[in-house]
């Protein structure tokens, strides 16, 4: 039995060390000892050990976890005490001496923290003990709790080392050993809600009430002596703790006389409450309670019953952690390999560049996957991330539907196309000054009449229209733009979530996925400059003087009493709205203009009448015929007629009392409005959405692939090669290699030995 506990103990340590080494995650069963600073834990460790090496000058648990693996060797007549190297499984040369041992812990915690620049670090100091004088255990001695920090360290050291401690003994498999002074009261103890947040039940603490020889002296009576004992009000019924004290002798002594005080002060507890205790105490319930040899047996029987229990688990655990590191070592193989290998670089990243397409695709077509509350982003997001906060010369915040909600893809392009027609929609015709109106109106007074204020108002309104509406097309390609360059992170993310991480892939070619990225963007912004190119180009078309929106039907006999804007009527109802908000779109700027057109066609006779044609020399003026004389006069007073028409025009825009003036001026505003609202709603409805949904979605379905080939893989070879032989890419791959050959060396020892121990269960 003894021979397959110690080589079960072995196991153990050696699968502890590596563990430590390589940062492996397993559920091996560990004691943790915990507690306030100058509670007693150091002490504890010592007497453990069999040997004193000052540790408590050192202040070991003050800064580092310290693992001891304590190894019973019985040729070990001196105690050899050895470092596991940082960052490896190897360990150091032995250190004989024990002033050696404390300055090896104090050198390696100063350089620790120097690297970290922190008070504390969580990355333990493993030392392994060989001696014939202590048991086959391990245990984790952890940083003291402490309430307020020292001088010149950092206040928070104290949270600090609470929530290391805490991260140390929260893992299930650790046995956690608690200490508290004799002299606190269970009532008052300051710590121990601490372990009842990591162990509520105390299923797997063990309580340890240190430097009990403190408190002996207080007992007179056997009731006295059992009601402190049981502690059962406080830590209930199943609970029982060990009392334990040790020497306080602090002079230097040899390790023989070391264990002799041990033994020693442990006879001194028990003479004492058998002699100096009238009649004794409850021996049959709490004998085995009582002392540090008690203790010491009880934790090194209570290891190896958790190692028993254990070793199936780690046994079939260590073989998944064996297949898993094969595995990785075949790829990294594999791309060392490749490095090499042109043909097969080039297969391997096409289909993978392939995937990548196919799966924007998907997102652009819709998709749940991956999960939009951590992949997609709100309208207000997507405005910071890409530097856009706002839509030119619009001065209201505009709102689209489903505002709020996460989307990535097709749903957040819908999304943006909504929010620029919401925007296009909330600008109006600006102001125009009467100076401006009358330089139109007076280059237009050879048209005469109602002809000339539609020319004025017209070309008015596409000047407005060139001007305000131009900036917000090319915000909006910028804005869908960024929707889809964010499908790149998006589409890696679908690639893995659908076939996973899987030999032959290009996880690890950073260098073709930076420039797989590089492309795509390329490929986005290029469509972006020719979408915005190409919707110029429809805002140059329908402002053209030879369009003819601003003269259709519908507008010069104005809105009838029914009227709603197109935009209010198709694009809202086809928008479907899951936000928790009400969006309502701009008020069409014609609805208040009821019946404007009779006006405008009245204004424009009035106009008519005051602004005078020049008299033809062919036609009779108020509908009479025309004398030669009359006729001579005419011709010869022609240019005196049109510099009278002129000036009559001229006071009508000038003179600010009379009627006509605000008649005329009016007249052309309003009529300049809806000729802006005209062609914002011909241009936005008519031309620029479909235009901006097949001018970036359709080439990334039909063209994205071709355009990414000619691009990274239509190269030589050796341009090719750039991208996955990058400098210090291949010693990275060997580095790698050279670790994960270790780990499944590591790995597979550890597998040999557990099947061994396994067998003896």
């Amino acid at each position: 039995m003894a021979t397959t506990n110690n080589s079960r103990f072995e196991a153990y340590n050696r699968l502890q060390s590596a563990a430590v080494a390589f940062g492996e995650n397993l559920p091996i069963p560990e004691i943790v000892a915990l507690g306030g600073q100058s509670d007693g834990k150091s002490s504890l460790l010592e007497a453990l050990l069999g040997f004193r090496f000052n540790v408590r000058e050192v202040e070991m648990g003050t800064r580092r976890p310290l693992i001891l693996q304590m190894v019973h060797d019985p040729t070990a007549l001196d105690p050899r005490c050895r470092f596991q190297e940082e960052d490896s499984e190897d360990y150091g040369n032995p250190v004989l001496l024990s002033s050696e041992v404390a300055d090896t812990i104090k050198s390696r915690t100063d350089a620790m923290l120097q690297k970290t620049k922190t008070a504390v670090s969580s990355k333990p100091i493993v030392m392994r003990a060989e001696y014939a004088h202590c048991p086959n255990l391990t245990i984790i001695d952890t940083p003291g709790f402490v309430l307020k920090a020292k001088k010149g360290e950092p206040e928070t050291t104290p949270e600090e080392i609470l929530a290391m401690v805490k991260s140390l003994a929260n893992p299930p498999h650790r046995i956690l050993v608690f200490l508290q002074q004799s002299s606190v009261e269970w009532c008052s103890s300051l710590w121990l809600d601490a372990i009842r947040d990591i162990d509520p039940t105390f299923r797997r603490t063990i309580i340890v009430v240190s430097k009990f020889d403190n408190r002996l002296k207080e007992f007179t009576e056997r009731w006295e002596v059992d009601r402190y004992l049981s502690a059962s009000g406080y830590l209930g019924e199943n609970t029982q703790p060990f009392f334990v004290a040790l020497p306080k002798e602090t002079t230097i002594v040899s390790n023989d006389e070391f264990r002799k005080q041990i033994s020693q002060v442990d006879s001194d507890v028990v003479r004492h409450l058998k002699e100096n205790v009238k009649g004794g105490y409850d021996e049959e319930k709490y004998k085995s309670r009582i002392g540090f040899g008690c203790l010491r047996d009880h934790l090194e029987s209570e290891l190896q019953k958790r190692y028993k229990e254990a070793t199936p688990a780690i046994l079939a655990l260590l073989e998944q952690r064996y297949s898993e590191v094969t595995a990785q070592l075949d790829i990294t193989d594999s791309k060392l390999q490749a490095t090499s290998d042109v043909a097969h670089l080039r297969r391997s990243s096409m289909l993978f560049a392939s995937s990548i397409c196919n799966h924007m695709g998907a997102l652009i077509d819709g998709s749940g996957d991956p999960d939009p509350e951590q992949w997609g982003k709100t309208t207000e997001e997507e405005k910071s991330e890409s530097g856009i906060i706002s839509w030119p010369g619009v001065m209201a915040g505009i709102k689209p539907p489903n505002s709020t909600l996460r989307l990535y893809g097709g749903a957040a392009f819908e999304r943006v196309m909504h929010e620029f027609m919401c925007a296009a929609f909330s600008v109006e015709c600006p102001p125009v000054s009467r100076e401006k109106v009358a330089n139109i109106i007076l280059a237009h007074a050879r048209s005469g009449g109602e002809r000339g204020i539609a020319k004025a108002a017209a070309e008015i309104a596409r000047a407005a229209a060139k001007s305000w509406i131009a900036p917000l097309l090319d915000t909006a390609c910028e804005r869908l733009a960024f929707v889809l360059k964010n499908l790149f992170d998006l589409a890696m993310e679908h690639y893995h979530f659908d076939y996973g991480k899987k030999t032959g892939d290009m996880d690890g070619y950073v260098g073709f996925q930076a420039a797989l990225r590089r492309s795509y963007n390329c490929f986005i912004n290029d469509l972006a400059k020719q979408c915005k190119q190409l919707v110029r180009h429809h805002l140059d078309s329908v402002t053209s003087p030879c369009s003819q929106v601003c003269y259709e039907t519908d507008l010069l006999l104005g809105p009838g009493p029914n009227f709603t804007s197109r935009y209010q009527t198709s694009t809202t109802s086809a928008c479907l709205d899951l936000s928790y908000q009400e969006n309502i779109p701009p008020e069409n700027i014609n609805n208040n203009n009821k019946n404007q057109a009779g006006k405008l066609l009245k204004g424009a006779g009035e106009a008519s009448v005051t602004l005078l044609e020049t008299p033809s020399p062919d036609q009779p003026r108020d509908g009479s015929f025309v004398t030669k004389k009359e006729h001579a006069n005419i011709i010869e007073g022609g240019a005196r007629a049109r510099h009278s028409r002129m000036m009559h025009a001229s006071e009508m825009l000038t003179n600010q009392n009379g009627s006509q003036l605000g008649t005329t001026y009016s007249e052309i505003c309003s009529l300049a409005a809806q000729h802006f609202a005209r062609i914002r709603e011909v241009l936005v409805e008519r031309s620029v959405t479909s235009a901006l949904n097949s001018g970036f979605l359709t080439p990334c379905r039909e063209r994205l692939m071709v355009a990414l080939g000619l691009d990274l893989f239509a190269v030589n070879d050796e341009k090719f090669m750039d991208m996955f032989v990058s400098p210090g890419a291949i010693e990275i791959l060997q580095n790698e290699k050279q670790t994960l050959h270790k780990r499944q060396k590591m790995l597979h020892s550890c597998l040999t030995e557990f099947k061994l121990v396994a067998r003896s269960l």
